[in-house]
């Protein structure tokens, strides 16, 4: 634009040469010679301008995740062909790192820091309701699906086969069996992991076992209603998911006729989908009538405010209730938390993980002004305030998840027992050690760059963070 203003300027003084001497204005002639000056000292030609500036970008961004996936392959055949040669399978001290046992029934103080191998369509099978997080991170970065075996975790199965069978008690020095247990503990220090393994033994024993992995999704997202015959507030989406599977959608149309004995196949529900057999031998034992809420987007029922239970009802059938009917979903969640505690066949554990979020406020708000909003205490909806007390008698287990901070809670807290809170620890250095080694045998770590002194430094500088140690 500069060269085409003075180009114009000269040639209007060619074709009017008896006019005076045409004046530039300062600013413009010296921008025109800096950037003529440039142009001259840089190149003969001008840079072209670039119209595309991330391509260079994506090109190395794509250029790198071709080199991982590469070097993914590569590693995953070689560590195909590390199975061959069992010298490999050695921990600390000469120790095997790899325990010999089958099931976590089996395991004994001598297989703690050893690991265990597990099958991914097996968990996935006793595991219907989801897998932690943190064991799925362990399971991609290390390329086997195997989890360290460690004391505080045979601790936590004892105590609850302790309940179960008060005679073992005699073996373990006095130490008082606890019914109802808090995991707590540091960030990433294998707290839901822990509970995940206390759930897959607690199946495999046969018992009854209620898990919720997610327990933060109870106070947030869906539909919230205020129930003028409780006084709390119903989520029937979140309680529909309790019963069935999160990916499963509920039928939002569905009208509430259910015959009687009726039964639903084909739907992956959660909580049937491996309970399903103890369910259906259970009876009912309460039979007063289920009050019905407003369901999920489609308001109060017309003509009905109860459902009937009949007599020859079992759990499996009351659980059918609230999957026909999404307003019947809160009243036959929370009458599942007071059919459970009745049932002394066979034992019931209960199992939250994220267990600090029903001690805060959820995601829900009341309006009090036409400004102004309430929030929504956790303990204020339906479902959650059936489950969330463990002042009863019931096996029922919580473990604190710092990942999802809520804020700080108080050491003791109103519905929990003053005993109940363990803190579950971050990796110790013999189980640090273990890791190190197990990590070494699946090549995340290069052989002649390890040391005692370099896994040491490792296990320091994290803290024995298992999420940093890997990361390391």
């Amino acid at each position: 634009m500069l060269r085409s203003i003075l180009r114009s300027a000269a040639t209007a003084a060619k074709s009017h040469p008896t006019t005076g001497d045409i004046r530039i204005p300062a600013s413009i002639s010296a921008s025109s010679k800096l950037s003529s000056s440039r142009t001259f000292a840089t190149s003969t030609h001008p840079k072209k301008p670039n119209f595309r500036p991330d391509i260079k970008h994506e090109n190395a961004a794509a250029g790198a995740k071709a080199a991982e996936t590469l070097n993914k392959d590569l590693r995953a055949r070689a560590l195909k062909e590390d199975e061959k040669d069992k010298s490999l399978d050695i921990g600390p001290d000469g120790r095997p790192l790899f325990t010999s046992a089958t099931s976590i029934s089996e395991l004994t103080k001598k297989d703690t820091c050893t690991y265990m191998k597990f099958r991914r369509e097996e968990l996935e099978r006793v595991l219907p309701e989801g897998l932690p997080v943190g064991m799925l991170k362990e399971f991609g970065d290390s390329m086997r699906d195997a989890l360290l075996i460690r004391q505080s975790f045979l601790d936590l199965r004892d105590n609850f086969r302790m309940v179960v069978d008060p005679t073992l008690q005699s073996n373990t020095k006095g130490l008082k069996a606890r019914k109802q247990v808090v995991l707590d503990g540091p960030v990433s220090s294998g707290k839901s992991i822990a509970l995940a393994m206390l759930v897959h033994w607690a199946r495999d024993e046969g018992w009854l076992v209620l898990y919720v992995p997610k327990g933060r999704e109870w106070t947030h997202g869906g539909f919230f209603y205020k129930n003028p015959k409780t006084g709390l507030w119903d989520t029937p989406v979140q309680a529909a998911n309790v019963l069935q599977a999160r990916n499963c959608r509920v039928d939002l149309r569905s009208a509430y006729i259910l015959p009687p004995r009726t039964l639903l196949v084909g739907l992956p529900w959660d909580f049937l989908k491996y309970n399903k057999d103890h369910l259906q031998k259970i009876p009912c034992k309460i039979f007063e009538p289920i009050p019905l809420g407003e369901g999920a987007g489609v308001g109060w029922m017309k003509g009905a405010d109860v459902v009937q239970i009949p007599e020859d009802y079992t759990l499996l059938d009351l659980v059918q209730v609230g999957l026909n009917s999404t307003h019947a979903a809160v009243g036959v969640v929370v009458r599942l938390r007071e059919e459970l505690s009745l049932v002394k066949d066979i034992p019931v554990l209960i199992a939250v993980d994220q267990y600090n979020s029903w001690f805060t406020f959820s995601e829900y708000e009341e309006p009090v002004t036409v400004r102004s909003c309430r929030p929504i205490h956790a303990r204020e909806l339906a479902t959650v305030n059936a489950f969330r007390s463990m002042i009863h008698d019931n096996m029922m287990v919580g473990a604190f998840s710092h990942s999802t901070a809520v804020g700080k809670l108080r050491k003791d807290l109103p519905v929990v027992p003053a005993d109940a809170r363990v803190n579950f620890p971050r990796y110790s250095v013999d189980e640090a050690a273990s890791v190190c080694h197990y990590y070494l045998r699946q090549r995340l770590i290069q052989r002649e760059a390890f040391t005692e002194q370099s896994w040491k430094k490792i296990y320091y500088l994290s803290n024995g963070n298992g999420a940093e140690m890997r990361w390391l």
